[in-house]
């Protein structure tokens, strides 16, 4: 069976998408840590995120840069930090969490409660921010 994730990537379940390319998408996390708390995914479906080809998980980490940037233009933190458990879902991903404190990446912390409203308000703020700051990597990566 389909992961939950395959199952957001495919849209036969909905998702808070916020970042999409071919090989790649990232959404909001329904139980966050924080309000934008965004998870980063390959589209192929693989258990173990190691277990990626290299290309795919380079291709993960710059795509999960991109959105990182996003989130940092949107949601007020001093970073945004980066976790991989792999335990709650068999699908490789990516935590993207903004922090203010070592103790905001803490999975043990209760998980905040929004409405619908508020996610959809932040993906679109997110969507906007992250499509910015790709074009701003693409220009840098230009050679002269």
């Amino acid at each position: 069976m389909a992961s939950i994730f395959t199952q957001i990537i495919n849209r036969d379940i909905p998702g808070y998408i916020v970042a999409e390319e071919s090989n790649y998408i990232a959404f909001l996390d329904i139980h966050p840590l924080a309000m934008g708390h965004t998870l980063v995914v390959p589209k192929k479906e693989v258990d173990c995120l190691f277990d990626l080809d290299d290309t795919t998980f380079a291709g993960l980490m710059i795509f999960a840069k991109k959105v990182a940037l996003g989130i940092q233009k949107v949601v007020p933190c001093l970073r945004v930090g980066m976790a991989v458990v792999g335990l709650e879902v068999p699908h490789a991903h990516i935590h993207l969490i903004p922090l203010n404190d070592p103790y905001d990446i803490d999975f043990k912390r209760p998980k905040l409660q929004q409405h619908p409203s508020a996610f959809s308000k932040m993906t679109h703020q997110l969507q906007a921010a992250i499509a910015e700051a790709s074009l701003c990597l693409a220009r840098t990566a230009k050679p002269e």
